[in-house]
């Protein structure tokens, strides 16, 4: 999964639901005018395309390549058929898409009551759940696409948290040094998505 390859587009049914590994996927709503906004962000806790088993079969949003890596696909029908058995599968699957639409439904009230430098911090705390690692490859400009943002903003956000000691970024490399105070720079929407999803999904490590 190269960074910045398209997975699915808005309104066209996926062939494959994806379960990244190492990768990280963005679930973006793209305007009319070309404008998007991140809707949620699915690593190594999740699968894209929960809309083929949901029965809805096409969404409205994209899903992006937000960091390379790789993952697993497995065929619609495939998944469809298991799914449809009413098994252990079809229950993970449920319980993983309420912690998906908790994800959307936080991120939209993020977005609307909350600082760029908080989103940056929520952003940045989620993407490296998902990785396991504390770095990320991102530009600025990817970053301000995902948030809905203006770049200027993301810079002027990252460098605070630069100047704070809390994150180091140097051409398109972020190391997050100081996960604890990260914390603390976030909003409490992180920490809501965080909780939700270690109670739907308790075998996937918290942080």
């Amino acid at each position: 999964m190269p960074l910045g390859g398209v997975l699915y587009e808005s309104g066209r049914q996926p062939g494959y639901v994806y379960f990244p590994t190492s990768s990280i996927i963005s679930l973006l709503y793209v305007l009319e005018s070309g404008a998007s906004s991140q809707l949620a962000v699915v690593g190594n806790d999740g699968v894209i395309g929960v809309s083929l088993f949901m029965g809805g079969e096409t969404t409205p949003s994209r899903a992006v390549v937000q960091s390379a890596g790789v993952g697993y696909r497995l065929a619609a029908r495939r998944i469809k058929a298991e799914f449809t058995r009413g098994g252990p599968l079809q229950q993970l699957m449920l319980r993983y898409t309420q912690s998906l639409i908790t994800q959307m439904a936080q991120t939209a009230v993020c977005n609307r009551h909350h600082s760029v430098d908080q989103q940056l911090a929520r952003w940045l705390l989620h993407s490296i759940d998902r990785l396991g690692v504390p770095h990320i490859t991102m530009t600025q400009e990817l970053i301000a696409t995902m948030l809905g943002v203006r770049r200027e903003g993301v810079t002027q956000a990252a460098g605070k948290l630069q100047k704070a000691g809390v994150i180091s970024y140097r051409r398109g490399q972020i190391s997050v040094l100081d996960r604890a105070n990260l914390e603390k720079l976030s909003c409490e929407c992180y920490e809501v998505v965080r909780i939700e999803t270690a109670r739907l999904l308790p075998w996937v490590p918290p942080h």
